[in-house]
Parts: C-alpha cells; sequence; structure tokens
C-alpha cells in the first residue's frame, strides 16, 4: 500500500504558521500516544526551532502504558517538556497550564527585568489530522470554541483563543507532511484515522493491522473475537468476519465489513490498550 494524502489547504496552513511563528513562545505539539513518532510531524521541529517545545501525548488511554512511559522519558530525554492528556475525558487537561508556564519559565522572568508584566504567553498549537487538536482545545478552555469532528480536516483556518489572563493559544489546522520518507509511517496513521479513508483500500489496511497484533500483541485478537488465530492474516480476517456475522448476499464472507468493524474496533480501544511503535525504532 502507498500512503499519501496532502491536500491543498495543508500548504497554505503551512505558510501560515511560517508567518506567524515569530509572534509566538511556545509550540505544543499534540501527539498520539499510540504512535508518538508517526504522529509527529517533521516539518514542525524546522518550523519551531529556537522556540519552547511541549509534547502532549494525547489519547493516553488508549495507548499501552508501559510504552507511554517510555515515550514520555524519550522526548523529555531529547528537551521536550511533556504530559499526558485525554482530549476527550478531560485527563491530565488541567496540568497542561502548569507546564506552559514552565516551558515559559526564562521568558517570563525575561520579560519582568525588562518590566513587561502581565503579557500572556502566547503558544501556538499544532498537530497532524485527527489527533484530537481541537477537542483538547475546548476541554482546555472549558467551553466548545473550536469545530471539532471525528474526521480529518475539520479545522481549516487559525484562530486566537484567549484561555486565561497567562495564556494566549494560536490553533492551526492540522497538517501532514508533503512526502513519507517511510510507508511505515503513513501505515500507522492509517491504522489511527490520520488518512482519510476514502483513499485507502480498508481490507488490506486490516490485513496489516492483523500482522502487526500477530507479532506484538499476540492473542489479543484471539481473546476479543474468540476466534482461533492460526494461519494467515486473510484466514483471521475471515474467522473475525464469521463471528461478527459479516454475511453478503449468497451466505458469502463480507471481508470489507470485517475489516471496518476490526479497525474501528481498535480505533475505539475496545481491543485494549495499543502502542503501534517503540522509542528508538528506525521509521
Amino acid at each position: 500500500m502507498n500512503f499519501q494524502w496532502y491536500p491543498g489547504h495543508m500548504t497554505k496552513a503551512r505558510r501560515m504558521m511560517q508567518e506567524d511563528i515569530k509572534l509566538i513562545d511556545v509550540v505544543i505539539e499534540l501527539v498520539d500516544a499510540r504512535v508518538p513518532q508517526s504522529s509527529k510531524n517533521p516539518d514542525i521541529d524546522e518550523l519551531a526551532k529556537n522556540k519552547s517545545r511541549i509534547i502532549l501525548l494525547n489519547k493516553y488511554d488508549l495507548a499501552d502504558a508501559r510504552q507511554t512511559e517510555n515515550w514520555k522519558a524519550w522526548y523529555e530525554k531529547k528537551g521536550y517538556f511533556t504530559a499526558l492528556v485525554n482530549s476527550r475525558s478531560g485527563n491530565g487537561v488541567k496540568a497542561v497550564h502548569n507546564v506552559i508556564m514552565e516551558a515559559c519559565k526564562e521568558k517570563i522572568e525575561r520579560d519582568r527585568r525588562r518590566g513587561i508584566l502581565n503579557r500572556p504567553v502566547r503558544a501556538m498549537i499544532v498537530g497532524i489530522p485527527n489527533v484530537g487538536k481541537s477537542t483538547f482545545i475546548n476541554s482546555f478552555a472549558g467551553k466548545a470554541c473550536t469545530k471539532t469532528g471525528n474526521r480529518p480536516g475539520v479545522t481549516k483556518g487559525k484562530q486566537w483563543i484567549r484561555l486565561n489572563k497567562n495564556v494566549e493559544l494560536l490553533d492551526t489546522p492540522g497538517i501532514l507532511w508533503p512526502k513519507f520518507e517511510d510507508q511505515t509511517v503513513g501505515l500507522r496513521l492509517a491504522f489511527i484515522g490520520s488518512i482519510k479513508e476514502e483513499i485507502l483500500n480498508v481490507t488490506e489496511l486490516s490485513l496489516e493491522f492483523i500482522r502487526f497484533m500477530e507479532q506484538s500483541y499476540n492473542n489479543v485478537l484471539k481473546e476479543y473475537y474468540g476466534i482461533e488465530e492460526t494461519g494467515e492474516p486473510a484466514e483471521i480476517l475471515q474467522q473475525i468476519a464469521e463471528k461478527r456475522g459479516c454475511i453478503k448476499k449468497g451466505n458469502a464472507l463480507d471481508l470489507d465489513k470485517a475489516a471496518l468493524v476490526l479497525m474501528d474496533d481498535f480505533k475505539a480501544g475496545r481491543l485494549g490498550r495499543i502502542t503501534l511503535e517503540a522509542p528508538g525504532e528506525e521509521l
């Protein structure tokens, strides 16, 4: 499978971010805790150099807890401030204010020495499509101040949000990067729903997912679906289709429907807490 999805509005969004970065004190990047490296846009490092950086590991409730701690330590070792958040439930969101203050401590102290008091910290929030950025902002601000959706590409323009007297937040559209150097990155982003499903072959995607699960989370599919979990991924998908009653006219198995069921179960966390990559893995 070949993954690429870079609509025209993303080019425009990137240019906009380049123009706005000079106004910013700290860049907050949301990543998906299930794929903390694959969901981190490498272009942001270039855009945000010389700025304080915060990584928020979002949807940590869906990720393998042990791996999440490994990722948190890995990013902190690289000089990022970090926090674990669950935008949907609000867990960990309040603590982000303190992380912002800590990341901008030097800037605040510099302002104080110059006699500049009470100037709010200006933060830019970035993240790839469908990483939960708008939901996080709504939870952080305590009101529905941005449009949210469970599909990539909902936020099309930028907007400033005054969170409190200390912090102003610049929301930006979710952007991917023009070319995935490694198709494994594209595959992992497709698993979590950051690439529009219309351009994917979901059955092929599910077979790749089954292959991953067999290697990294053996027995999870067997226990959840009550299947034998033996043989090739295609045979396992057939067993899932049988167990979930995915049948077409003529009594044939509907593998496309079974593939959608499997990927939806993963994305909703019904298969348990799963992380798709480990720190230091070659991408």
